[in-house]
């Protein structure tokens, strides 16, 4: 069998298409397109679920998974930068009638989000410089950034033209409170998200 003969198939496929494919060859795994391009994450360690489930709680707690809002895990979030692109945050506060709004290939429009997060783990790189960039041009008020790796949490607004105008770092020992502009105020220890011990 030539080389030609197995690279067809897939020339034939829109980036959509094999996305599909690669979702369900590598079960558990999380596939995007960012900037064209494919990219595949593996399933993440138990503390990675841990610090969603910290964030999650004073979330519910604050009344966000209501009538005006809803908080939910991996859903996705349809991306202006190409015509297939499109993320899966660890994490999200939408409006309340964000099925409403549904796009393509269970992604909705970028406008219903009020919050993505995003818990670092082997796509470290991608967390923290390339989807600042698609989230800010894709208009999300608010990403904050659990970085395991450096100790940090980064909380970004203010989106535009491509990319958050304000970045405020939160280091161990600090807390910090979310923009009221997700619908309540929450406010998260930096030890709960990176699970220090105390």
């Amino acid at each position: 069998m030539s080389a030609a003969a197995v690279e067809e198939p897939f020339e034939q496929m829109t980036l959509l298409e094999a996305s599909e494919l690669i979702s369900k060859q590598l079960v558990g795994h999380r596939v995007e397109i960012i900037g064209g391009q494919i990219t595949v994450t593996p399933p993440p360690d138990g503390p990675h679920g841990e610090t969603l489930t910290d964030i999650t709680i004073p979330l519910w707690s604050a009344g966000l998974h209501g009538d005006a809002s809803r908080v939910i895990q991996a859903i996705g979030l349809w991306l202006p930068g190409g015509p297939f692109d499109y993320a899966i945050p660890d994490l999200s506060v939408v409006d309340a009638d964000y099925q409403d709004h549904l796009i393509e290939h269970n992604c909705y429009d970028p406008t219903v989000f009020r919050l993505v997060v995003e818990v670092t783990s082997s796509n470290h790189l991608s967390d923290t410089k390339v989807k600042p960039g698609i989230y800010a041009d894709a208009g999300v008020p608010v990403y904050l950034i659990v970085d395991r790796k450096n100790l940090k949490v980064m909380v970004l607004t203010e989106p535009q033209d491509g990319e958050y105008r304000v970045h405020a770092v939160h280091h161990p020992g600090q807390s910090f409170t979310l923009p009221e502009s997700i619908g309540a105020s929450v406010t998260l220890a930096v030890d709960d998200l990176l699970r220090v011990k105390k």
